[in-house]
């Protein structure tokens, strides 16, 4: 697969993002500083920063599930002030229901949307399919795999059908084996399924392996450090000289520790 020409015209936006919340001393932490950036239709952008520094709050006030203090999100030039069904998100925790079984999982945006049981039956089972659940569909949360369970929240994502696909270090809490295996399957579904994805992680690795582009954010407060464009080819090798070059070319400049 050769390295992608991304469409210049941004999906969503932010565009000078100010966020702070009062402490229980009085004192008031700002978290976001004048944060600009946007993504184009289709990209894969990946957000990296080190823990604590505000990326679960910007991808929040993306989804418009917080507000900023000043500053705006658009999404195809329209403002962003409440929840979106354009804007899917997945959680960095399994926000899964424990009740329902994975097709309940799954459908469960379409049925909140008056969609007929057995269309959002159909449509949930081809997302089911694609994330290489088929034969899961009457489990439930507890009967699966960390790896499963999050295939199932990008399966109900996907299936909402939204325009921009918002993913809070989504595999942070898996094993290391899982994870790659995770990164090499958000790949293929992306491929398969297009959707613009903006991928939040403190990895550097797992950000050059997944990212068209990577947004580097500073520590708290966080304001955009530098944007790198991810010029190599998939699927990348973790050995590749290249790859090593971009992964040092970034840890240079970054807070994360190494």
């Amino acid at each position: 697969m050769e390295a992608r020409n991304i469409d210049v015209k941004s999906e969503i936006s932010c565009q000078h993002l100010y966020k702070s919340f009062p402490g229980m001393d009085g004192n008031v932490t700002e978290v976001l500083k004048d944060v600009n950036l946007s993504v184009a239709k289709n990209e894969f952008l990946v957000i990296l920063g080190p823990g604590q520094c505000g990326k679960t709050t910007l991808l929040n006030i993306m989804a418009g599930l917080d507000s900023s203090d000043s500053g705006e999100i658009l999404l195809n030039d329209v403002p962003v002030s409440g929840p979106n069904p354009n804007l899917g998100l997945v959680f960095q925790r399994m926000a899964l229901m424990p009740w329902k079984t994975v097709m309940g999982n799954v459908s469960m945006g379409l049925k909140f949307r008056g969609v007929s049981k057995k269309e959002r039956e159909e449509k949930a089972r081809y997302f089911i399919n694609l994330v290489g659940l088929s034969g899961f569909e009457k489990s439930y949360p507890y009967q699966l795999s960390g790896g499963m369970k999050q295939r199932v929240g990008i399966a109900r994502a996907y299936c909402s059908d939204p325009e921009v696909l918002l993913m809070d270090e989504p595999f942070g809490a898996l094993d290391a084996q899982t994870r790659y295996m995770m990164e090499e399957e958000i790949l293929r579904i992306w491929e398969k399924a297009k959707r613009t994805v903006v991928f939040v992680t403190n990895n550097i690795e797992e950000a050059i392996y997944l990212g068209d582009r990577i947004v580097l954010l500073s520590r708290c407060p966080a304001t955009v450090k530098a944007v790198y464009p991810i010029d190599l080819a998939r699927p990348r090798q973790f050995t590749d000289s290249r790859f090593l070059e971009v992964r040092q070319k970034i840890a240079d400049n970054t807070d994360l520790a190494l």
